[in-house]
């Protein structure tokens, strides 16, 4: 039974009294049924299962091959063809250092940069409440000993 139809059924009761509201149904009631299907059978022919076929003859020529390889192969010290090879075509160390020492010093410098960029502010400015009253500064109310230049100083507008 499904859940809105409990729900259902708890809320108006009225509506369903005839009915239960827990249904059961033995679980072997209709679920096995010999009468109502013929028995399958297959009919195909399908090849034996045997291990003569050309992937595990493959499989098995690799595992031998694996065994040798491992068996004669040279030992880490031997000098072979490959090692020289590589010896020969590879760049001494010195070379790797200072390619990375310079690397060093180039990423040291832009992080530098990077902090400066980062940390800059724009310079303070000094706003005023009052900015006209610059303009009404009067040269003779200043007290003697005292002498207050205010020529430069220049009011924005805007």
């Amino acid at each position: 039974m499904s859940l809105a139809r409990v729900a259902s059924a708890v809320v108006h009761p009225a509506k369903r009294a005839g009915t239960s509201i827990i249904q059961r149904r033995a679980a072997s009631s209709h679920s096995h049924d010999e009468h109502s299907h013929e028995d399958y059978h297959d009919t195909n022919e399908y090849p034996p299962e045997v291990f003569n076929t050309p992937f595990w003859r493959r499989a098995a020529l690799a595992a031998v091959g694996v065994v040798a390889f491992y068996k004669f192969a040279p030992a880490p010290g031997d000098d072979t063809l490959i090692a020289k090879t590589v010896a020969r075509t590879m760049a001494p160390a010195d070379v790797w250092k200072s390619i990375s020492f310079k690397h060093l010093l180039l990423s040291a410098q832009g992080s530098d940069e990077t902090l400066l960029v980062t940390d800059a502010k724009p310079p303070t400015v000094h706003r005023y409440r009052y900015p006209q009253k610059l303009e009404m500064y009067s040269p003779h109310a200043q007290p003697v000993g005292l002498k207050l230049d205010a020529s430069d100083i220049v009011v924005k507008r805007g």
